[in-house]
Formats: C-alpha cells, sequence, structure tokens
C-alpha cells in the first residue's frame, strides 16, 4: 500500500471518530462523494475539498496534506 492510500484511508478514520462521511463533505461542496475520494486519494486536487476535509479534522489543509502545499502555506498545482 502506498503512502497516498495510508494517508485517505487515515483520513477517512479520523472523519469518520468526528461524525463526518467524504458523502457529507461531498454534499457540502456540490460535488459528488466519488470527487472527494479521488482528491483524498491523491488522484486528483482540489484546494476546495482539501480545505473541508481539514476543516473538518480541525486543522489545516497543509497539515493534512503536506506533500501538496508549498512550505509558503499555500496551494502547490492545485485546482482551485
Amino acid at each position: 500500500m502506498d503512502a497516498a492510500q495510508k494517508n485517505h484511508l487515515r483520513l477517512r478514520s479520523k472523519l469518520r471518530e468526528a461524525g463526518v462521511t467524504f458523502a457529507q463533505i461531498a454534499r457540502e461542496l456540490g460535488v459528488s462523494p466519488a470527487t472527494v475520494t479521488i482528491v483524498s486519494q491523491g488522484h486528483r486536487r482540489s484546494h476546495n475539498i482539501q480545505t473541508a476535509i481539514a476543516g473538518h479534522l480541525g486543522t489545516t489543509p497543509q497539515n493534512v496534506f503536506p506533500d501538496r502545499y508549498s512550505k509558503k502555506e499555500g496551494p502547490a498545482d492545485v485546482d482551485q
């Protein structure tokens, strides 16, 4: 199992502990649950979805997805 998949499973578990699902996040953002999953798995990038996931975990996207952000705390090649 690669690092991105491990991170996805960890995120899903932490969100579940917080009482939140990818489907709920998808409804909040008006996207499909598959889109949230694909972003969480690292196949696509979306600052909005990453921010929503992090917000439900009480942290920042930079902490949840450190490999996707530059050291300047901004999104690196992220779809807005």
